[in-house]
């Protein structure tokens, strides 16, 4: 692998979620945004570009006292305010008030950014009140812009998503900020290989901190995964943890079933077996971690969460499936162990994990597919998904089957069937014909009575193939291929 270039060097995408920042400042009226996600997802290195363009007073919470933190934001509002900081602010409505009063005075209008503000109102629950108050009167006469941030997803629902949020329905623009594209793995890692960005997507998911930390190193995938990871000292041997940690309330109790999912266990029976609980007493924790990201509940495709007890749950975030997969369980070999051991150990469970990314982003990938690729052509298609036979649904001949992905067309006249295949060197012609011959003699899943008279189109996804390997039409005719190179440019447009 090339030597990577460092992130921070230049900021990423986020090109949306900036546009819409910008727009709030280009209002004539008050505004508030609110962004949230998960930790390390780039919310502060978001506002930090924003504000580094348009200037403003930004404010990260900690868990000092309230009086403390008055004390530090009023330090920060003196950069643009002079004298702002002489003042003691008994309340925080005396703070937000005086600057109200000293932007209109002086026709700013911020932004005025809070960062972390669950830290402040864990100390101050009566501030998300002061807050609703003060952007109703004060800081709408001001015409300020405000934006606040924060990791905690339960306590930004809290105070500004639900119904009885104080400041629900107050957002211009609310940002639930996603992982980035894996499209941008290109810059990030100055690799220009699509098929050399699965393993990379495998480690770091789309977790834009994570990329800097490696991309920062110079070192191929494995070298960065045991100096970041599987080394005790690694600055991300914990981070599991530490995302759990920070929630608030902390989600550290649901911390059991990740390790029995990354172990292999993703039915609710075999969850609750494995850490020892009954399989009632899962749906709380299962829910959090779903609303969390970090675990996705699967159905067969064509079928409902609502309709079916047929269900898988799987570690969502790519980073997290590998680190329960080979961290949790493996501690105390880790640190007793030496570096070569440590490379070794991942070098088992690597291939399976590096499939199991390429296969999410191929699903993904069909529903994103442009009209000039030729697949795409034939579309739209609706999101793709995996299918698996239920009880009493395995087709004649195949107990056991089960296609990696699924998708119908938008307007519902062709299905797709596919299979996703890793393999680290490209596939020959000769490969590709053995491949395509046994995904066309495949028993179809039994989908219902609504597919009898659609078109049936194959895909096949490889991450590439040999140079000059032509297919001519015969060979092709009902069949598609969808390489690294095809996946990631979807993710471009």
């Amino acid at each position: 692998m090339a030597r990577a270039i460092i992130c921070r060097m230049h900021f990423l995408n986020r090109h949306s979620e900036r546009l819409r920042l910008d727009r709030l400042l280009a209002r004539s009226d008050s505004a508030l945004a609110v962004i949230c996600g998960r930790r390390r997802i780039g919310k502060t290195r978001l506002l930090l570009e924003w504000r580094a363009v348009h200037g403003g007073i930004y404010f990260v919470g900690d868990q000092s006292t309230a009086p403390m933190q008055r004390e530090q934001l009023s330090r920060a509002i003196e950069e643009s305010f002079p004298g702002f900081a002489s003042v003691v602010y008994p309340s925080w409505r005396s703070l937000l008030s005086r600057l109200a009063r000293e932007a209109a005075a002086r026709n700013w209008r911020g932004p005025l950014i809070l960062d972390e503000i669950p830290y402040l109102v864990s100390t101050s629950p009566e501030l998300p009140s002061v807050l609703q108050a003060w952007l109703d009167t004060e800081a709408q006469q001001a015409r300020l812009i405000v934006a606040i941030a924060g990791s905690s997803q339960r306590m930004m629902q809290g105070i500004v998503l639900d119904q009885s949020a104080p400041l629900y329905q107050r957002a211009r623009e609310i940002l639930d900020l996603q992982p980035l594209p894996p499209v941008c793995l290109h810059d990030a890692f100055a690799v220009g290989d699509a098929a050399a960005c699965v393993p990379l997507y495998a480690a770091w998911g789309g977790i834009p901190k994570y990329w800097e930390l490696a991309a920062d190193l110079g070192m191929n995938v494995f070298d960065q995964l045991e100096h970041l990871v599987l080394d005790p000292l690694g600055a991300l041997h914990n981070e599991p943890n530490t995302l759990l940690f920070e929630e608030d309330p902390p989600a550290i109790h649901a911390r059991p079933l990740l390790e029995a999912i990354g172990a292999g266990a993703h039915q609710v029976s075999e969850i609750a077996a494995r850490i020892g609980r009954p399989a009632t007493a899962l749906s709380e924790p299962l829910a959090r971690l779903q609303e969390l990201g970090l675990v996705r509940r699967e159905v067969p495709f064509g079928k409902t969460p609502r309709g079916t007890k047929v269900s898988l749950y799987r570690i969502d975030d790519p980073f997290c499936r590998l680190w329960f997969r080979v961290v949790a369980g493996n501690r105390a070999a880790l640190v007793s162990g030496t570096r070569a051991t440590r490379l070794l150990w991942l070098s088992r469970h690597w291939p399976s994990l590096v499939a199991a990314a390429w296969e999410d982003l191929c699903r993904s990938a069909v529903a994103r597919l442009p009209p000039d690729h030729p697949l795409g052509r034939l579309g739209p298609w609706m999101p793709a998904s995996r299918w698996w036979a239920g009880r009493g649904e395995h087709p004649p001949g195949q107990p056991s089957a089960e296609w990696d992905l699924v998708a119908d067309s938008c307007n519902a006249d062709q299905a797709l069937l596919g299979e996703v295949k890793w393999r680290e060197t490209p596939l020959s012609a000769k490969d590709l014909r053995h491949e395509i011959n046994r995904l066309r003699k495949r028993v179809r899943p039994l989908l219902g009575p609504n597919y009898a008279a659609r078109s049936v189109r194959y895909v096949l996804c490889v991450p590439q193939i040999e140079d000059d390997t032509e297919l001519d039409d015969t060979e092709l005719d009902d069949t598609f291929l969808l390489t690294a190179d095809a996946v990631f440019s979807s993710f471009g447009t």
